[in-house]
């Protein structure tokens, strides 16, 4: 980990943007709210999106009601004068008009950097979380811990509260959670959070980022200037790594979390209780309880992992031992993350409609045994032979839907040629009712029927969310 002193933001008011003409890309969650704070702070601002739907008109007419020029159906094009771009995080580096400004000298903020730059000096401190998998539970329980230990904050980010929104409204914070994506931190150069945290690499996005390589280096960007703590997973090597490669300020120091009995500077588990070796007095005799693994919901190994990541950003910002087990009782997961769904004929049914790629979907799989298995959907480029194969002894059959489920089929007959495998021609969202019909087939009870697609659920439904409401309504329909 390097060291070095690292400037704070830079403060807010209007001489910085007063009279610059900067372009805003993308209207939308993070675009709406950038484009009216750099109009109040003088900016002149022109709004550019690719689309040019409904929803993209409603918005562009609340902006021109502002004074503010949109151009809709042209995000290709850098408006002539522009001084900044604030893009929203989801347009990828290679856009034509990311080219032009890299030619024209340019720069390209994302919304992340503006709310960073806009904060006021006395602004709240952040406790950062990213990660493949994992980060919108992580912060929703470090945000439950954070009040539970008395403290003003709000779970603000990447889960759809817009971090400007929270930086200039009228709410007064001690610190904020704040989730950050890959995209998000790929235009944030000079974020600099007080602790920081990765959960999980695993391959994803790598069509928007270009290589493995280049998505870690975005997620380690958490990481620089970090004043307390850098938070790294010690089952994934490649976040220590990232650890190892950041300049932070002096005294931060890495603190690792793990599932097993913790070494000096980490959290982990002994006999069922979540313990602290890092932040506590003589750390190398002592350790600190911190809350059951019974307090955790719901107690699958990858989530025991997140709520040990969230208490350890907790602690580097001081907060009691208490206050973590408090804020985990209180955690209640948002739904489509391993929720039980009900109990048919002494088979438990479970939802994990929210595993979307392969490293989740592994996790999923992991935390019961023996399972009857849904997955398919569109797999967005993903392999299957690791997840397979680590996870073939664990299943009892498996039922396939959607797109792209000859890739998992494939991948079954090399890993797990003895496991009955039901194969669904059908990708109509009645199919999640027959799914779960032959998933009641295969089982036996004791057994789980998990969904957990290991793919993106656009092929056949709107959301994760409507195709795990498709499957919680298919059991209660078997069950009645």
């Amino acid at each position: 980990m390097g060291s070095g002193q690292v400037t704070s933001s830079v403060p807010s008011g209007t001489s910085e943007f007063q009279g610059k003409h900067v372009t805003v890309a993308g209207l939308g969650v993070s675009g709406l709210p950038a484009a009216k704070a750099l109009h109040a702070r003088g900016a002149i601002v022109t709004a550019v999106n690719d689309g040019d739907d409904a929803r993209a008109r409603e918005q562009a007419a609340e902006l021109e009601a502002l004074g503010i020029t949109v151009r809709l159906g042209d995000g290709a094009t850098l408006p002539e004068g522009t001084e900044l771009i604030v893009t929203a995080p989801g347009w990828q580096p290679g856009k034509p008009l990311f080219r032009a400004a890299e030619q024209a000298g340019v720069p390209v903020w994302g919304d992340v950097e503006l709310a960073w730059r806009l904060r006021g000096p006395d602004a709240a401190p952040w406790l950062a979380v990213t990660g493949t998998n994992g980060k919108t539970t992580t912060v929703q329980m470090l945000a439950a811990i954070l009040k539970a230990a008395g403290l003003r904050t709000a779970a603000v980010g990447n889960i759809g509260v817009s971090l400007l929104d929270a930086v200039l409204g009228d709410e007064q914070y001690d610190v904020l959670a704040v989730e950050l994506s890959s995209y998000q931190l790929h235009w944030a150069p000079s974020l600099r959070a007080y602790s920081g945290a990765v959960l999980n690499l695993a391959p994803d996005h790598l069509d928007w980022h270009g290589s493995m390589d280049a998505y870690a280096a975005d997620k380690g960007r958490i990481y620089e200037g970090n004043k307390v703590a850098c938070v790294y997973n010690a089952a994934d090597p490649r976040t220590e790594d990232l650890v190892r490669e950041a300049d932070v300020e002096e005294g931060c120091r890495a603190v690792g979390f793990t599932l097993q009995a913790p070494a000096v500077s980490q959290l982990g588990v002994v006999d069922g209780i979540l313990v602290d070796r890092a932040f506590v007095e003589n750390r190398q005799k002592n350790a600190q309880e911190l809350a059951e693994v019974s307090d955790v919901d719901p107690p699958a190994p990858h989530n025991i992992a997140n709520a040990l990541a969230a208490a350890a950003l907790a602690r580097s910002f001081g907060v009691p031992a208490q206050a973590v087990r408090d804020g985990l009782r209180a955690f209640k997961p948002d739904a489509h993350r391993i929720a039980h769904v009900a109990d048919v004929d002494g088979v438990a049914y479970v939802d994990d409609s929210k595993a979307t790629n392969t490293h989740a979907a592994e996790a999923s799989l992991a935390a019961y045994e023996p399972i009857v298995w849904i997955a398919g959907g569109l797999a967005k480029g993903a392999e299957f032979d690791e997840l397979v194969a680590n996870s073939a002894k664990r299943l009892r059959g498996v039922v396939l839907i959607g797109a792209d489920r000859a890739l998992i089929r494939e991948a079954l007959a090399r890993h797990a040629p003895e496991v009955p495998v039901v194969d669904l021609d059908r990708t109509d969202t009645g199919a999640m009712l027959q799914a779960v019909t032959e998933a009641k087939r295969l089982a036996r009870p004791g057994d789980t029927v998990l969904l957990a697609p290991a793919c993106a659920s656009m092929d056949m439904f709107t959301n994760y969310n409507q195709r795990g409401d498709a499957f919680a309504a298919a059991v209660r329909e078997l069950g009645a």
